[in-house]
This record gives structure tokens, sequence and C-alpha cells, in this order.
């Protein structure tokens, strides 16, 4: 219908939709061994109970419960000390010391159950991670799997990732795009919204390159591929949200920076009520009860639990550092088109030749456009429907994808579509049409009737429905800033500001200014949101101290540069994806200073003698898994 170029896919990745087999054993047997210590000391924990129970003396009892606190605790020990050696002073230093002072002082029972705090906790993230993965998974699943190999002539099936760059591929008519490639014959439509961003189709025809993971409309294509599925855009997607579970949150480190002091506070505790009592069980109940590691693990788990909760609501968090930030932004930047417009179009004027009325014109080449499948044939049909025009039946329609949709209505010839298409049909219609066409008149397609210019129709993007809803929330939430910055003209961008009630607003803008504006605003100490969904958004989705990405039509290399991503064309998940942030950061901080307080207090009672070591290490076991169940309220 319309003329449209497709845009150029920018360079691949390495990526891994289609993973090695021996990756997921991989995966599997380091699981194994990391979950083998907890269940190891679970185990000597219960055959020493066992044994305590046939034998009253406790001697087998002991002797079980020491070998598994050498057996597991080694590890442990060896673990802190090669931190300590990185310079590492973390949590776990005062869980290695009550492990090794357990040994001598005969209580392996008690240092057995830190083994099995220190181990278990740490089991309890990992588990906490992996179900952050569903969301990798889910696009895993709907990536491209099959793929029509053309060879010698023939047709066959084969797996998207058994094609190599070179082969032909058939692409038939509602089929993605196996791979990354260039088409050699036939025309259609493609939908690339997924990986561009762009919502309208683009038009597909010999010389015209295609991205893996776009839909194919209405007409077969036969494509020669220039690279393979796991280096395709959409492969790129994929490897962007499994980076959400990746990297660990800035809080993690802060809270084992609390341990810096609090680690120094319970060696000096050990002092004290060694040299007041010179009784060493008192070191050793002390530690036992300051021992904060899987509560500073309840930290990852709160930011881990987060993300998952964004997840499930289509909000991908790249990384625990995003989460934490997002919930400290006082000013909101957009983008216009695709983020406070829909990105998807509408008849927005109808330009009519003066021999044609507008309404005649409008009914016409929408009674035709009914026979078409096109995204903007659908406007014109609904633009129709809105102005209550009754359309007459269409016949003789032949769809040329790409192009446009010739029929007869009325008893007249018509043609609807692009301007190549109506001048191979109308060549003397040039100058009609020159005369009809405005200034920065956008997305067209024009309309003949009996080998006659009759007009042009216009389509524009809509404002977004419930801004206004969604700005408010937003001030509720604290931004006190919203800014517009738009590479569109500077009059279109303050008119849709304007229409939003956003009162600072730039137009014309290059990508490059959008970024120099974005560290001017970080620069001056404020905390910057940035909304896009544009390729030309990506450098200041980098420059913002948190880059939100709307990739309901893909995002791109947009989605590539952003922080979080919101994977449903809704502008108010960014409002969610702020209160997730906050609520998680709430919980994590509360984990920390309920959890450290409860600590302090219980080492107060070791050193006075009121809590023996092995007590000691069942009430930090019930402590810190209090505040890990209570981490775990943010994935809910």
């Amino acid at each position: 219908m319309v003329d449209a170029t497709l845009a150029t896919p920018a360079t691949a990745l390495p990526s891994a939709v289609n993973e090695s087999p021996r990756r997921p054993l991989a995966r599997a047997g380091a699981v194994a061994r990391h979950n083998t210590l907890p269940f190891a000391a679970l185990a000597f924990l219960a055959a020493g109970a066992v044994a305590w129970a046939v034998d009253r003396d406790g001697g087998w009892s002991s002797r079980i419960w020491l070998a598994g606190l050498v057996a597991t605790g080694l590890p442990v020990v060896w673990s802190t000390v090669r931190g300590m050696l990185a310079g590492r002073f973390a949590a776990d230093v005062v869980a290695a010391l009550a492990i090794i002072a357990a040994v001598p002082l005969a209580q392996p029972l008690a240092g057995l159950v830190v083994v099995l705090m220190q181990t278990g906790g740490e089991a309890l993230d990992r588990l906490a991670a992996r179900r952050a993965s569903r969301a990798v998974r889910a696009l895993e699943e709907a990536a491209p799997r099959l793929a029509h190999r053309v060879v010698d002539g023939r047709t066959e099936d084969v797996a998207a990732d058994a094609v190599a760059v070179g082969d032909i591929v058939l692409v038939r008519p509602g089929d993605l795009v196996p791979c990354d490639g260039v088409v050699m014959e036939g025309r259609s439509h493609v939908d690339a919204s997924r990986l561009t961003g762009e919502p309208l189709p683009v038009s597909a025809e010999p010389g015209a390159r295609l991205m893996s993971g776009s839909m194919n409309l209405d007409g077969a294509l036969t494509v020669r591929v220039t690279a393979i599925s796991r280096e395709s855009q959409y492969a790129r997607i994929v490897e962007l949200v499994r980076s959400a579970q990746a990297s660990k949150a800035p809080l993690q480190r802060l809270a084992d920076r609390y341990a810096v002091w609090f680690t120094p506070l319970t060696i000096l505790v050990c002092v004290v009520a060694y040299a007041v009592t010179g009784d060493p069980l008192r070191i050793l109940s002390v530690l036992v009860v300051a021992t904060p590691c899987p509560l500073i693990l309840a930290t990852p788990v709160a930011v881990i639990g987060g993300i998952n909760r964004a997840a499930r609501r289509q909000i991908i968090v790249r990384h625990g550092g995003a989460l934490e930030q997002l919930g400290t932004v006082r000013t909101a930047v957009f983008d216009k088109t695709g983020t406070i417009t829909i990105g998807q179009p509408h008849v927005h004027r109808v330009v009519n030749a003066p021999w044609i009325p507008r309404e005649e014109l409008l009914r016409t080449a929408a009674a035709l456009e009914v026979k078409s499948g096109h995204l903007l044939a659908r406007t014109v049909v609904e633009a129709a429907e809105v102005a209550g025009l009754a359309l007459p039946a269409a016949t003789n329609a032949r769809e040329m994808p790409g192009r446009g949709i010739t029929g007869v209505v009325d008893g007249r010839e018509v043609i609807v579509g692009a301007r190549s298409l109506v001048r191979e049909r109308c060549p003397h219609t040039d100058a009609a049409f020159e005369a009809l066409e405005q200034e920065h008149g956008g997305l067209r397609a024009y309309v003949a009737i009996d080998g006659r210019a009759a007009g042009i129709i216009e389509y524009a993007d809509a404002i977004r429905p419930g801004l206004d809803d969604f700005l408010g929330e937003l001030r509720r939430l604290g931004i006190s800033r919203t800014v517009l910055l738009s590479g569109d003209h500077e009059p279109n961008a303050r008119a849709v500001a304007a229409a939003v009630h956003i009162q600072e607003v730039a137009g014309d803008l290059l990508p490059e200014d959008k970024v120099a504006a974005v560290r001017r605003m970080t620069a001056a100490g404020e905390r910057v949101a940035m909304v896009g969904d544009g390729i030309n958004d990506a450098p200041a989705l980098s420059a913002a101290t948190v880059g939100i990405a709307l990739a309901g039509h893909g995002g791109g290399i947009t989605a590539e540069a952003a922080d979080v991503v919101i994977l449903v064309d809704d502008l108010g998940r960014v409002a969610e994806a702020i209160r997730i942030s906050r609520r998680t950061m709430r919980i994590a901080r509360q984990g920390i200073w309920v959890g450290l307080g409860l600590s302090a207090l219980a080492m107060l009672f070791a050193a006075h003698g009121l809590i023996v070591p092995t007590a000691g290490a069942l009430l930090q076991e019930a402590i810190d898994l209090a505040v890990i169940v209570n981490a775990l309220r943010t994935s809910r």
C-alpha cells in the first residue's frame, strides 16, 4: 500500500538460543555440586541424631557429627580463606571462625548447624535465581524452530539451527523468518516489530534484508541465508533476558559492607566475654549466634525475587543494580513516537481531489481495502466505519504484496497503494498527486479512480490513552520532573507534550542530542529514567540512570541498551516497575537491619552464658531462615 524500506539489521552478536547439549549437563552438574554440602550436612546431623537416640552416652553421635563437620566445614572454611586472600572480608568470616572453633571446643553439633545454615542459605539463593529464568525459557520457546530449505528445486523441512550461511529457504505466509537473510524472489509485507520496534509492516522484495523472528504476512519469499539462527537478532533478545539474573545487586555489596563493621564487633564481644569469664565456650556461643551469612544472602534472594515478580508482569530487569536504582529516580524522560504515542497508525487526514468529495473518496478506498489483509488497509476501513459510511461491495480485487490493491467499486476501476504502483498503472497522475501532497505528509496511500488522481490518505500516530492517569501515578511516586525528547519536528513534539501536560519538551533532536540532554541531567545530580522504543533512543537509554525500553513491538537494539525491558505495549508498567523496585529494596533493608539487630541481641545473651553453642546455632538458624522467608515475599 505504501512505500517502505526495511531497517538494516545491526551486526549480530554471538548468542545461544539453541544451546549446545553439553551446557545443560554442565549446569546440572554445577547445581548438584553446590547442593551437595547442605544435603551432606543435613545427612550427618540426622545420622548423629539417630546414633544419639540409640546410644545416649553420645560417643557415636559426637564422632558422626565431628566427621560431618570436618567433611562439610572444610570446603566452607577454604572458600572463606580464598576470599580473604582476595581482599573480601564478608559475613562468611564469622561462620568460618565458628566452624573452626567448634572442633577444639568439642562442639561438633553447633559447628555442623553453622555449616548447614551457610550452605543452605546459598542453595536457597540459587533456587530463587533459577526461578527468575522462566522468562528466558518462554522467549526461547517462541524462537523460530523450523525452516523450509530449498535444495535442487525441492523443499525440505529442517531445524532452523541446521541452516547454514548461503542456504536458500522458502518463507511462506504466516511463517517466522528462520534466519537472517536477503530476499531473492517474491514480494510480501513482513512484520519485524519484535526486532526493530517499528510497528508498520515493511515491504519485502528482491534485495531486502530480513531478520530472524520477523513474521511473513502475505506472500511467499525465497531467501538466501546470511547469518545462522544462533547469531540472529532474535537470539540477541533472548540473551538480553538471560542476563536479568546474571548479576548481583549493589545492595548485596552494601550488605557485605555492613558485615565489615559487624564482624569486628563480633570478635570484640568474643574477646570481652572470654576476658571476663575465661570460658572458651562463650566465644563459640557468640560466634554461632553472630553468623549472619544466610542473612546477607537474604538480600540477593530479595532482589532475585523482585526480578522474578517483575518478569511475571512482563517487565525484564536485566540486573539487580537496575532494580535498586529504579526506585531512586525522580526525573522521567520520554521519547515521543511509540512511547507517548502508541506506535500504531490511524487515518490522520484524507486529502481529496476537487472533483470528488472527501467522504466519497474514503468510502471508495475503504470498500476496496476490505479485501486486503494489510495493517494500513484495516485502519482505512476503521476510519470509514467510524464516519458511518456504508461500504459497497468490491469485485475483481487483486492484491500485490508490498505494493497495494486494485479492484472494481461501483463499476469504477480503483487503485489504492504505493505511489510506485499508481504511477505504473496511471503515469499521467503524477502532477495531480504532487499538487495534493502537503509538507510533512508522512506515511501515505495514493488513490486513483478510473485512471484519475482521486486523493491521498495520510496516516499518523495516536497519543496513548490513559496518559493523564499514568503521569499522575508517577507524580504520586515522587517523580517531580517529566521531559519529552523527540526527533520529530519541534511543533509536532510541542503539540503532543501540551496534549499530555508535559511541561519540558525538545524536538528536532538527533540521537546525540538526546544523549547530551540526559547527561546534563545526570551530571546535575538527577536520577533519570529514560523511556523509549526506537533504535535512535538506545544511546540515551545507556546514558540514563535507568534505561527503560518499551519492547511490546520487539525493542531491537533499544532493548539491548536498556536496563529494564517492558515486553508489552503498556506504558503503565513503568510505574509498576518503580513500585516493585521500592518494595523489593525496602524488604531487603528490613532483612539487613532486623537480622543484624536480632543477632546482636543474641550475642549479648551468649556473652553472659545464657545461650550454649548448640542452642545458639539453632537460634541463629531460625533468625536467618525467618529473614530469608521474609525476603522471598518480594516474588509475590
